[in-house]
Parts: C-alpha cells; structure tokens; sequence
C-alpha cells in the first residue's frame, strides 16, 4: 500500500463518499456469518514510526484471539501526509495484514481523525461492525465535530477502543470522549509497552468477534487490559 497502490483513498467531500462507497461495494470480500469485523486504525505522521512498527509486530495477535469467538475480519485504516486517509480490503489473516502494514511508510501531517470515523460510519451502513480500534498519539481537529460522529456511531452499536500513546492533554480529553460516545474504552499506552499494547488489542478483538461474552471470558481468566476496558463499557 505505497503511494502508487490502489487502496481506496477515505473521502473527505460528498462527491469522494458516493465515489468511495461505490468502490467498496465492488470489493471482492464480502461479510461471513459468524464472523466479526473489525476497522484497525492508526495514526502513520511521522510521530508514529516507532509505535507503527510495534503494533506492526503484534497485529496478529487480534486473529488469534478471536479465533475461538467465530473468527475475525479487520480492514486497516491510517491516514497521513496531508490529505492521504486510506483503507484496505477487510483481512482475514494476520500475514495479510502484517503484509499490508509492511508496505506502509510514515509521513509528516495533520491527525485525520474525522475522515476515519466518518469511513466507519459508511463501513457499518454497509454491513455490521462489530468495534474499532483507533491508535495514535494526538489531536488536531475540532473536538465538537470528532464528539458528534463518534455519538453517531455510539447509536449505531460501534463501539470504539481507543488506544493513546503519550501523555497529550488535547488528545486524552477528546479521545476520553470518543470513547464514551460510543460506549467503548479508552487505554494508554507506550511505545515500549509492545506487549500491554498486545493485551489491549487481543481484548478489543476478542469483543468484536464474541462481544461482551467474549470480553467477559477473558477478564474472568486473569486478563487485566481485558478487565479495564470492560469496566468502561455500557
């Protein structure tokens, strides 16, 4: 997914939209009963590379845990440079997804939160999400705006766990946010926590595969990401 890819560019105008949901009705995979879908999206400015390839390492992790709860689409979602928000075709397997990441370079650029949670939107008019995962590290847009698609989301059941690097006070308070509009959770993270930042996404997959049954499973065995983002969950 380099800059001479196909992968679908996130619209940002009405006319992009129509153009982009006609593109992604054209996509070869179509949803499976019985399985979940899951957006995993993630910050690529240039802050992110250390942390882009962490999750890059543990990625994987998302399918393995939703395995025993039916199994696990997950489309990736980053977004860069200054006007560059792209989108994959929904994978099904973790070498897929570690692939797509691997062509993927970080750029200088402005957060582009908005376009991504307006993509989820479309994606769940389309067919059901089960949860995504935003990652990233800060917040430069308006909060007021990114509140009102998240509470759009929040009413259409898609719950958002959203997984911040740092310590970013704009960010914190407006990811807070997000995630309680949606009725989801919120965790920290840092870039040499690989493996809290594992936990965190085996939890979330595991939601949006088996749902709070699943969540629910894996706090009752010992998981203690698993039991934190329950404990923020309605």
């Amino acid at each position: 997914m380099g800059d001479g890819d196909k992968t679908p560019v996130i619209p940002a105008n009405k006319a992009e939209v129509e153009a982009f949901a006609d593109a992604m009705r054209k996509a070869p995979m179509r949803p499976q009963p019985g399985r979940g879908r899951l957006v995993f999206a993630l910050d690529a400015t240039m802050s992110r590379q250390p942390t882009w390839d962490v999750a890059q390492q543990v990625q994987g992790q998302m399918f393995a845990a939703a395995s025993s709860c039916g199994g696990l689409d997950i489309q990736l979602v980053y977004f860069r440079g200054f006007n560059d928000c792209r989108a994959s075709a929904f994978l099904r397997d973790g070498a897929g997804l570690a692939a797509a990441m691997a062509k993927i370079s970080v750029m200088s650029g402005a957060t582009q939160i908005g376009r991504v949670l307006r993509h989820i939107r479309s994606e769940q008019a389309e067919a059901p999400i089960g949860a995504f995962v935003y990652i990233g590290d800060s917040m430069e847009e308006k909060a007021d705006e990114l509140g009102r698609l998240a509470g759009e989301l929040g009413l259409l059941g898609v719950k958002g766990f959203i997984f911040h690097e740092g310590g970013d006070r704009k960010a914190t308070a407006c990811f807070k946010d997000i995630a309680r509009l949606t009725g989801g959770a919120y965790a920290t993270f840092d870039s040499s926590s690989a493996g809290r930042l594992a936990n965190l996404l085996r939890a979330a997959a595991a939601y949006a595969a088996g749902g709070f049954t699943a969540l629910s499973d894996r706090a009752r065995k010992g998981d203690s990401e698993a039991r934190q983002l329950l404990s923020q969950m309605r």
